[in-house]
């Protein structure tokens, strides 16, 4: 069973920053694209941020210029640091692996941004 380890989650004032990070078996870091999803309840899983392994990045509109996503090799880590973080940033962060039609997801990281 592939495990990925979300940490970095926390409550955190308007305005301010958190790091969050996903490690994941090396086999999986090495060959698959790494990102993060958000869930907040009663809506849709949504793509914040990804990495492929070739470092091809994509962003959600909503976290430009404001959150950061990148791999840290060594540590067969992805990294998302998230600044100037808004209410509406509050949610589970998932961190997620993909490959083609397979898939692996973390338990997730509450984020709360307080207004």
């Amino acid at each position: 069973q592939v495990q990925l380890v979300e940490s970095g989650g926390g409550l955190v004032q308007a305005g301010g920053s958190l790091r969050l990070s996903c490690v994941a078996p090396e086999t999986i870091f090495s060959n698959y694209a790494m990102g993060w999803f958000r869930q907040v309840p009663g809506k849709q899983r949504e793509l914040v941020a990804q990495i492929t392994v070739g470092g091809t990045i994509n962003y959600a509109d909503s976290v430009k210029e404001r959150f950061t996503i990148s791999r840290a090799n060594a540590k067969n880590t992805v990294i998302l640091e998230m600044n100037s973080l808004k209410p509406e940033d509050t949610g589970v962060y998932l961190c997620h692996a993909s490959r083609g039609v397979v898939d692996f997801w973390g338990q997730g990281t509450q984020v709360t941004v307080s207004s």
